[in-house]
């Protein structure tokens, strides 16, 4: 995974769904933390947090903790991303805002190996899934890909995670991660983000109005353009991966 010259032409957002699927700050209103996210992730950052769901009927959350769950996955190097100036500066914007003390900073540095971006979700539970030997060969077809993150980001679901988004290389007018999906056999998507940023409490108002701001000022910022020439098959109990492994690294040359 290394820098590149911002030569390559990624898709936009006309063609994602980030417009689509944002959060909608409506002034004067607070930011709540969603019934998806007080399941599968405040329990793992504020376990003592009243508003915590433990578990939930037809669901296989505990505590925030599943069995075990593989996906494909485009892995976003820590030590690349912290050495981004631009990276840098919004982290220091965020660690000076209003809401500053309601993240989870101790997340950062035990996440900062385990970053990525989902491309194929969900492919198989308790084993890594089977990947044939007609598929390996067409990823392998794919040859590496350049990425670029953008941010900040918060969704119209899991409301309380913070992401960077990431734009995927655009060859010939396609998606480059959908080619990857179909190879697979996969649902094509069109979000693909990298949760870096936890929130431990709801925001009042005045929080909310600051992180409506930051998300606004940082929408279009460039924080990191990568190329990447592997995949990972990650599995994991916890939707922050705490506990996640590398089952196999997935090459696409």
């Amino acid at each position: 995974m290394n820098d590149f010259p911002p030569a390559h032409v990624f898709c936009q957002d006309s063609e994602l769904g980030y417009e689509r699927s944002r959060t909608r700050f409506i002034s004067g209103e607070r930011l709540i933390l969603d019934e998806t996210y007080r399941l599968a992730h405040l329990p793992l950052v504020a376990p003592d947090h009243p508003r915590v769901i433990r578990m939930r009927d037809g669901s296989s959350y505990v505590m925030g903790r599943h069995e075990r769950v593989f996906s494909l996955v485009l892995p976003i190097s820590g030590d690349l991303l912290h050495r981004s100036p631009a990276y840098r500066a919004l982290n220091e914007a965020l660690r000076v805002a209003p809401f500053a003390p309601k993240i989870a900073w101790d997340l950062l540095d035990r996440r900062k190996d385990k970053l990525h971006a989902t491309i194929c979700g969900s492919l198989s539970s308790g084993e890594p899934p089977v990947i044939d030997r007609m598929q390996r060969q067409e990823l392998a077809g794919v040859g590496p890909i350049h990425v670029e993150l953008r941010g900040l980001f918060s969704g119209s679901v899991n409301r309380g995670r913070l992401y960077l988004r990431a734009y995927p290389e655009s060859r010939k007018g396609e998606n480059v991660f959908r080619h990857i999906q179909r190879a697979l056999s996969c649902r094509e998507t069109d979000l693909y983000v990298v949760g870096v940023y936890n929130l431990t409490d709801d925001l009042d108002a005045e929080e909310t109005a600051a992180l409506a701001s930051l998300i606004e000022r940082w929408w279009d910022r460039t924080i990191l353009q990568v190329t990447v020439d592997h995949l990972w098959l990650m599995g994991a109990c916890d939707d922050l991966v705490l506990d996640s492994i590398v089952a196999e690294t997935v090459s696409l040359v």
